[in-house]
């Protein structure tokens, strides 16, 4: 079949590459000039599953509420007359429930393990570079609170398959030294040495290139502005420029612009997807020394620190704002304080390229994989901070439940809601 994958990020690049082994003639398109030019283009690059964990938990609400009007906060909810926005929040409550919260690890985990494994078949049996560390990730705490924490969440984790281990501030210089030169103490950390990171833009880049060896089409510059057809199958996508793209099966990878397209559509699909901005700042690390190599996570500001060859990337929070992607200038202060703080080397550096991308988070942070209700129109979307942790094991299940194959994991904790 002729499947039509909207969006060239990571996640539908993913998705093109799966279908497309499979069998199927397969076009993707994407309103940029190349793949993974928005919200894969510079962001944290961690492939985290062992901290897969939502930002919906039962402390989050009081959080939130401590860190309206801040400017400098890890998570910033911006309150607008937007439904949207306020819908999203009440369901955002309601995954905060510790039942909720468990049952949203554990989908988290499962996929990330079983994305985890693909991605590293994709890199191993078609010789893809990235910039890739797999060295794990170490999160670092500097409060004694925030670590006893941790400590619990690693056993959680440790108990879904994950390893994840705790380690005192000595142990976690000696992951990484680089954390020795820290103007603030260290309280402890947790270590996941199966976890990995690298550059998510560079990888997309050469698995699209990889696609196109296999036939896959792409068709760049094309925004599309709707869905032709009915309710009960699309046609094709229509795009700005008046054209259509045919197909027989179609694949919404458009990260926080699927909910409008759908609602612009007229389907009736529950799509609890908002944009969370993200924000990041890419370091060129010559003559710097002392420069991390292990990919850092910390949790308390939000923020995680990976090595990507001659560069450090700086990226992190989250700021509930619309569909405004423009730079926060207070927010980019915030940050180089922090990275200042815990690797005052780094910022001898050359002034940071900074950037800004929207994350399309739901609100338990699980995505949302599978069939619309439309039956030839499927989802792949709604993965937030975790688009380069989940995009392998998203496509391969995605690409299974299309061609009705019983898949390797339960597909129930990702199923569209009609």
């Amino acid at each position: 079949m002729r499947a039509v994958v909207a969006g060239a990020g990571v996640v539908g690049v993913t998705a093109a590459w799966y279908l497309a082994a499979a069998g199927h003639e397969v076009i993707v398109v994407d309103r940029q000039n190349g793949p993974a030019l928005e919200t894969s283009f510079a962001n944290g690059g961690q492939v985290s599953v062992c901290h897969a964990e939502p930002w919906a938990n039962p402390r989050a609400p009081a959080m939130v509420l401590r860190w309206i009007g801040r400017e400098d906060s890890p998570l910033l909810w911006r309150m607008r007359a937007d439904p949207a926005q306020w819908g999203w929040g009440l369901r955002f409550l309601l995954e905060c429930l510790p039942g909720r919260t468990r049952a949203n690890i554990e989908a988290l985990v499962a996929l990330g393990l079983y994305s985890r494994a693909s991605l590293k078949h994709l890199r191993q049996s078609l010789s893809l570079e990235y910039d890739q560390q797999t060295r794990g990730i170490l999160h670092v705490y500097t409060r004694a609170a925030e670590f006893d924490r941790a400590a619990l969440r690693a056993a959680e984790m440790t108990a879904l398959g994950c390893d994840r281990r705790v380690v005192d501030a000595a142990e976690c210089i000696a992951v990484e030294p680089a954390l020795a030169r820290s103007q603030i103490a260290l309280a402890g950390g947790t270590y996941t040495p199966d976890d990995e990171s690298g550059d998510a833009h560079a990888f997309t880049e050469m698995l699209a290139h990889r696609c196109r060896e296999r036939g896959v089409a792409f068709r760049f510059g094309a925004r599309v502005s709707g869905l032709a057809g009915t309710s009960s199958r699309i046609d094709a996508l229509q795009l700005a420029d008046g054209t259509q793209v045919s197909g027989d099966l179609f694949v919404l990878a458009l990260g926080s612009q699927t909910p409008l397209l759908l609602r612009g559509a007229g389907l009736r699909v529950r799509m609890p997807i908002y944009p969370a901005k993200g924000y990041s700042l890419t370091y060129a690390l010559k003559g710097i020394g002392t420069a991390p190599v292990v990919s850092l996570t910390d949790d308390e500001h939000k923020l995680v620190v990976s090595r990507l060859g001659d560069r450090l990337r700086v990226a992190g929070t989250a700021e509930f704002c619309g569909y405004d992607d423009s730079i926060n200038p207070g927010r980019i202060a915030a940050m180089k304080r922090r990275i200042g703080d815990l690797l005052p080397d780094c910022t001898q550096a050359v002034p940071a390229e900074t950037w800004a991308g929207l994350r399309p988070a739901t609100p338990g942070n699980v995505p949302m994989i599978g069939a619309s209700g439309c039956p030839n129109l499927f989802l792949d979307c709604g993965h937030g901070t975790l688009g380069w942790t989940l995009a392998c094991g998203s496509a391969r299940l995605l690409a299974d439940l299309i061609d009705g194959r019983a898949p390797d994991l339960d597909p129930r904790p990702y199923r569209v809601t009609g």
